[in-house]
Formats: structure tokens, C-alpha cells, sequence
């Protein structure tokens, strides 16, 4: 049986969702406050995901102004019925939950529909005509998972949120999705928080609106438990058929630093998405993955042979836009981005609004680290005069938590420095003057203990200027709870700069 690799996809890529169409497989994630929002992959063996678009990618679907650090795009999910892909999701600092469709999943998504039914996560079912929309919310002080009926091309509620289920006794009940199998309705919920409590539970039914049973087995996924600290978080879940009548599982999960021979409980790739199969008892209950667990490497009856890939990617600016994978922190102001696919570079325009600035929109393109080992290097050049001018090659987690390398002045001089904020204190740490008007080349280099900033200029070796820790752009370290993850990115402030390559490998 094959043995593949967990997380199927590393970095921050949370709350996954699933379906299938033919013998493909479609899966999108949450992305809160980065811009386009919900990226959607696509994978005919479940391990080898193509990212082939976003559901929202324009201002009007996506409105960021003043969205908080992990705000906005809460836990999306896709269903397909009829020709039509559906992705439902949360915008928690706007008006709420709402539905956009498309034919075609890599092409444009339909303006939201909103959904009067109050709640976060929630999931669509499909049945005999009838859309019921599931949400977990809270009305009139009675916390739970409520359903009702939908159109899911207007949103306009056909009848009345009906309380269906209050968990089976974690806290936090919610992530609800609803699937008819053999005649029964399964309720899947994520509980305990998306902390170190996370767990998936399940109940059923042979009515919609219940009563609701819970498993006998619950947790049906769990590592709270579990003395590895390899894995822990797991949670909110999805399932789904393969072709060949096989089911499988996927949920977030986290893996934590460790070193010095030890785990810590720390983790700064943000939440990932990992794979299990789901086996059905006789009772008609599930067993998933290892008796309710991840591991980082599994056997499972793939639908399709796994192929090696590379990991990361290198963007030249050779073409008429970037790759994929590259998101901003909020809305960009897109006239201060543009791509010279002659001269095989990106400019990027920097204003007043700096990567420290508070729910700001600073000048900033950039890709998920998808590993604790990892390097990043760009070439750039920036020959900017301003006395507050910066450009270069950021590890982001947030606005209070991230290292930069870059070009600023200093004394008037041009200078190559790293700069590092934690909390509200920011500092230039490291400076070396250079040379005006030369490319030069940047790096950073990530293991489980630190990042490593360094420089290039012309044919020298490249030097380190500094190093900081990756504890200090961990999740668990935030002021504010987060859910996200650490990007590398390209950026400027109060500046111009021309960046003619961006590798992660």
C-alpha cells in the first residue's frame, strides 16, 4: 500500500474543505486578512495539489479596510451540485456568511451572496432539490449548529435557522458539515477550540433536523491526547469519496518546533492540511487514520500514483503576471505594483504604510514558508533617497511580528541592515554601508531555531548580518490570538524598488 507524506499541503494552509468531481478532487482553505482570498487546488491522487486560482479576487468580493490581524475570511467550503462549484464562507468583520459560484474553478467567482443565518463556518448539502446551509452560531443565548434553507445564487433564506445539535460536549462547537450517506445524515464537527484541545466529532440522524446521535468512538480525530508532540492541533474536517469507494479525511493539524532534542510547543508555519483515510465499521460508524490519528508519513489506497515534485518556486517577472502563490497583507493598491516582463522585473512602489503599520495595507508580495528548513533569496535594487526609505525580503507572521533585510538609509548613507519588531518595539539591529546603484542580493534562511539574514553584492560570497529567533514568529507568542502562518516577502516602504527574482526552495 502506498506510504505518502503529511501535511498534503505544508504551510499555512487551515480549515480545508473538499469534494470531488469525476475522478478530481477540489480543496480550498481559509486565508483571513491576505488578499486574493480562498486559494483552490485541484489533485487527481490527493497528495499532488495544483493551486489553480482563488474564489476572491476582487476589491468588491473581498473588501480588507481595516480588517484585524486574523480577521475577515473565516473557514470556507466547496460543494459542487449540477455543473456549479459553490464555496461558502465567513466574513467575520463585515456582514457575515455568504456564498460565490462559479463553471469553472480557476476562472472568475460570482459577487457574494449574503445569508441572513448568523454564525461562522459554514457548509452547504445538496439533496433532492433542496439546499440546506449549516452554520454554528449563537441565537438568543442558544449555542449550537443551526441549518435551514437556502437559495445559494441569492442567499435568500427559504425558511427558518432551526437549532439542530449543541456538539457532543466539547466547547466551541462548530466547523459543521452534513452529508447524506446510506440514507443517514452525518453531522462532522470540529471541537475543544483550535488549540491543543482540537478534536473532530461526529453524530447522526435519519432526519436533517435530528435528534442527533454522537459517536460512540468520539473523538473520531484527535491529538490532544497524544504524548508526540509532532502533530497536535488537529481539527476541523471534511470528508470525502474517491472514485474507487474509498473515503479519506483531511483536517488542519499543526507541527511544532523541536530542538534540542525536544518539542517545543511552538509553531510558525501556521495551521496545515493533512490526509487519513476513513475506514466504515459495521455500526456505521468511522475509524480515521491510526485509531483517531495523523502521522507525518501513512499508507493509504491513493486513487491515483503520487510524483515527485520540487518544493518551492522561482518568478523571473518574465510574464504577464506572477505566480499564484504570491498574496498580499490586505487590499494592494495595485498602481503601486507592476510587472516589466521586457526587462524581466517587478516594481514595487512603496508608500508611508509600513509592514508594522496597524490592519495597514503596506506594499508587500510575498509567499508561504512551507517549511522549517527553508531559504528565500530575491534580487532587488533600490536607489531611493528618502531618509524612512526601506526595500527588501521580509519574514512576516504579522505587523508585530517580523525580520527584514533590506536597503535603507542611514546618516544619509546607503545601507544594507536587518530589522527586527517583536510587540510594539522595533529595531535596526545590523547595518553595513554599501556601494550606490548596485543589484544586490538577498537571503534568508530558516531552521527550527532561526532565521538567518544575509547579503550579496557582485561575485563576494554572501555575508550574515544577523540572525532572530523563530520562536518570536510562532503563533502561540502573539499578542492577539492568530491563525496564521509565516510568509517570505518581497516589500518597500517610502520607496521604489526593482525586484528581478524571487526563488523559495
Amino acid at each position: 500500500m502506498p506510504v505518502y507524506k503529511n501535511p498534503i499541503l505544508p504551510g499555512y494552509h487551515p480549515d480545508p474543505s473538499i469534494c470531488r468531481v469525476g475522478d478530481t478532487f477540489y480543496l480550498v482553505t481559509s486565508t483571513f486578512e491576505y488578499f486574493p482570498g480562498v486559494p483552490i487546488y485541484k489533485s487527481r491522487n490527493l497528495i499532488n495539489w495544483k493551486l489553480i486560482g482563488h474564489c476572491l479576487t476582487r476589491d468588491s468580493q473581498l473588501p480588507l479596510q481595516n480588517c484585524r490581524v486574523s480577521g475577515e475570511i473565516y473557514a470556507p467550503t466547496i460543494r459542487y451540485h449540477d455543473g456549479v462549484f459553490f464555496m461558502v464562507t465567513t466574513n467575520v468583520t463585515s456582514k457575515g456568511n455568504f456564498i460565490v459560484h462559479a463553471k469553472d474553478p480557476a476562472g472568475e467567482w460570482s459577487e457574494p451572496a449574503w445569508v441572513k443565518q448568523r454564525g461562522i463556518d459554514p457548509s452547504l448539502l445538496f439533496e433532492d432539490g433542496k439546499v440546506y446551509f449549516v452554520s454554528t452560531g449563537d441565537c438568543e443565548g442558544n449555542r449550537g449548529i443551526y441549518v435551514c434553507e437556502v437559495n445559494p445564487f441569492t442567499g435568500e433564506m427559504l425558511t427558518e435557522s432551526v437549532w439542530i445539535s449543541e456538539g457532543c460536549g466539547g466547547r466551541f462547537p462548530e466547523a459543521p458539515h452534513l452529508y447524506k450517506i446510506k440514507d443517514i445524515y452525518y453531522l462532522l464537527l470540529a471541537e475543544g477550540g483550535t488549540e491543543y484541545g482540537h478534536m473532530v466529532t461526529l453524530q447522526r440522524s435519519s432526519s436533517i433536523y435530528g435528534p442527533y446521535e454522537s459517536c460512540p468512538y468520539n473523538p473520531i480525530l484527535s491529538h490532544k491526547d497524544e504524548e508526540s508532540m509532532d502533530i497536535v492541533c488537529t481539527g476541523h474536517a471534511d470528508i470525502v469519496e474517491d472514485p474507487n469507494g474509498n473515503w479519506w479525511l483531511t483536517a488542519l493539524g499543526v507541527r511544532t518546533l523541536s530542538y534540542d532534542n525536544s518539542s517545543i510547543m511552538l509553531h510558525n508555519l501556521g495551521r496545515e492540511t493533512f490526509l487519513a483515510p476513513m475506514n466504515w465499521r459495521e455500526d456505521g460508524w468511522p475509524v480515521v487514520g491510526n485509531n483517531g490519528c495523523f502521522a507525518l508519513a501513512m499508507e493509504g489506497d491513493l486513487p491515483g500514483r503520487i510524483e515527485e515534485v520540487a518544493t518551492g518556486f522561482t518568478e523571473y517577472f518574465n510574464g504577464k503576471r506572477w505566480n499564484l502563490e504570491f498574496a498580499h497583507i490586505r487590499n494592494p493598491y495595485m498602481e503601486n505594483y507592476s510587472l516589466d516582463s521586457h526587462h524581466r522585473s517587478l516594481h514595487l512602489k512603496g508608500t508611508d504604510i509600513q509592514l508594522s503599520t496597524e490592519n495597514g495595507h503596506p506594499t508587500f508580495l510575498g509567499a508561504r514558508q512551507t517549511a522549517f528548513e527553508q531559504s528565500v533569496k530575491v534580487t532587488m535594487i533600490a536607489n531611493g533617497t528618502e531618509a524612512d526609505m526601506a526595500a527588501g525580503l521580509t519574514a512576516f507572521y504579522n505587523n508585530e511580528h517580523h525580520y527584514e533585510i533590506m536597503v535603507c538609509r542611514k546618516s544619509g548613507k546607503k545601507c544594507i541592515a536587518v530589522r527586527k519588531q517583536i510587540y510594539d518595539f522595533g529595531a535596526i539591529t545590523k547595518y553595513q554601508e554599501i556601494e550606490e546603484g548596485k543589484a544586490i542580493n538577498l537571503k534568508i534562511e530558516a531552521d527550527k531555531e532561526y532565521y538567518r539574514l544575509s547579503y550579496q553584492i557582485g561575485e563576494q560570497p554572501y555575508h550574515l548580518l544577523d540572525r532572530g529567533t523563530t520562536a518570536a514568529l510562532s503563533t502561540e507568542i502573539t499578542r492577539r490570538m492568530t491563525f496564521t502562518g509565516t510568509f517570505f516577502g518581497m516589500f518597500a516602504e517610502n520607496t521604489e524598488a526593482v525586484f528581478q527574482l524571487f526563488e523559495l526552495k
